[in-house]
């Protein structure tokens, strides 16, 4: 496929434009249009014709729609294709706008179903020191789809026995490793990696919110992108002591945060990597903290590509302080919020109850 989500904008600065079937083929705008558009509407020709562009352009995010569907589309596209609920907020407002949000949505959901592939073996590490947040990691993990995921944690001063009725309630392949408490973070998850056997390796934060295509669709852009590390902004943060959701597209400096793009960061809970390339890259670094900066700058400085896609299935947690690698006051992510929600309010692609 010659289009790839690679390039999308959160904000489109034209309207619709048409897709419609002409003299024996699909006609749409130059490829170098279709990201200033809000989407595609369908014009469906009076019989059956082939799908393949409109499934080439459904697999690089551009966000189409249409009325109605004829019987001859597969159901699963029709039933995407006329989902107008995308629709009902009006564009405007740049990058607070919840109508970019909700087309955003449309255009993730339009790329998984149109890029099938064969069901990947992703690694999950994780290392914890907090045995009590174990359990909803793990069933979080369990939710996974579209993957064969098997799991392996570094438990980080603690013993088997103090998480293991979590272990075997899941339903998921567990395998761990025990380390001391003075141990460095970094090597607790050198030693968790050491027991995978996974295609890839993904890198889990206990404390934060997964949704379940959130590792396939880290497998799909590794796949599109043809990068060696992918990870996903960080992009919605819940701020616990606050009860408020934010949700962040740049900098404190103003700079932009897209998705879509080849960058030097990535959300660090969202670490994913083959694991011939984790090996050659000689693994995490064995430091305390700063552990994902560190790993992503080795990565970049060995030249490596990084590509960061989208958040949309991954939110974070921050409390006051004291329990988080990476720490930051929390008036810092109110200064960076393009939204801000009162509640838990992830998108709608983390499938939260």
């Amino acid at each position: 496929m010659s289009l790839t989500p690679a390039g999308f904008a959160r904000t489109a600065d034209q309207g619709f434009a048409r897709l419609h079937w002409h003299d024996g083929g699909w006609v749409r705008p130059p490829a170098a249009e279709l990201r200033r558009l809000r989407g595609l509407e369908i014009d469906w020709p009076a019989g059956e014709v082939p799908l393949d562009d409109v499934m080439e352009l459904a697999a690089a995010g551009v966000p189409l729609t249409a009325a109605h569907a004829p019987a001859w589309v597969p159901a699963g596209l029709a039933a995407l294709l006329t989902d107008r609920d995308w629709l009902a907020h009006e564009p405007g407002g740049g990058l607070r706008c919840l109508a970019d949000l909700r087309r955003e949505e449309h255009s993730v959901r339009l790329r998984r179903l149109a890029r099938p592939t064969a069901t990947p073996k992703v690694s999950i590490v994780m290392a914890t020191m907090r045995p009590g947040l174990v359990g909803e990691a793990l069933a979080q993990m369990a939710r996974q789809r579209g993957v064969e995921a098997e799991v392996v944690l570094g438990l980080h001063g603690f013993t088997y026995d103090e998480v293991r009725p979590a272990v075997e309630s899941c339903p998921l392949p567990v395998s761990w490793v025990e380390a001391e408490r003075a141990v460095p973070f970094g090597e607790v998850l050198n030693r968790a990696a050491a027991q995978a056997t996974g295609d890839h390796l993904a890198k889990w934060d206990d404390d934060d919110w997964y949704g379940p295509d959130h590792l396939a669709d880290l497998v799909m852009a590794a796949a599109y992108s043809g990068a060696d590390v992918v990870g996903t902004t960080g992009e919605f943060f819940y701020l616990e002591p606050l009860h408020v959701t934010v949700r962040r597209v740049t900098f404190a400096s103003g700079a932009s945060y897209p998705s879509e793009v080849w960058s030097d960061h990535v959300a660090g809970g969202t670490i994913t990597v083959s694991r011939a390339a984790f090996h050659d890259l000689g693994g995490f670094p064995a430091l305390p903290r700063s552990v994902d900066r560190e790993f992503l700058k080795a990565a970049h400085e060995s030249g490596a590509r990084i590509y960061r896609t989208h958040g949309l299935g991954y939110m974070l947690r921050r409390g006051l302080g004291g329990g988080h690698t990476w720490q930051l006051p929390l008036g810092h992510f109110l200064k960076v919020a393009a939204n801000q929600w009162h509640g838990f309010r992830p998108s709608l692609l983390m499938e939260a109850a």
